[in-house]
């Protein structure tokens, strides 16, 4: 295996456990929004950088779920499913998550946590069938 198709691999491991944890506190209504946000976002980030690592695509240090998908067109690589409500789970990955929240007279977001598992899984899988199929 090549070194750039088993670091996709250890991506898309990564991805997994962030799953588990999403899967588990996704139906919680204990767990806090930004938590599931955060928990949602991780493993497509980590998909989303699977499959450009995998392809030797370089990227730079980012959360940007939107901007990966721009890079991943930019090389004519499908998107994946979802891609254009995944963006949404960008601010979970560090604005929401250490406080940087929206101004008191914006809406805070709105997450629905079901749609943002089956997005996260659906990311899942499309990765490895491009990263690594």
């Amino acid at each position: 295996m090549t070194k750039s198709r088993e670091h996709a691999r250890l991506l898309l491991v990564k991805a997994d456990e962030d799953l588990y944890v999403l899967d588990r506190l996704a139906g919680d209504p204990e767990s806090p929004d930004a938590v599931i946000g955060f928990h949602a976002q991780q493993p497509v980030e980590k998909a989303l950088k699977a499959v450009l690592t995998g392809r030797g695509i370089r990227y730079t240090r980012t959360h940007d779920l939107g901007g990966l998908i721009d890079l991943l067109a930019d090389h004519g690589i499908r998107p994946p499913p979802d891609s254009d409500t995944l963006p949404a789970l960008t601010p979970f990955a560090a604005e929401f998550r250490y406080g940087q929240l929206p101004p008191e007279d914006a809406a805070p977001p709105t997450l629905d946590r079901q749609q943002a598992l089956d997005s996260a899984r659906r990311t899942r899988k499309w990765a490895q069938a491009i990263a690594l199929g």
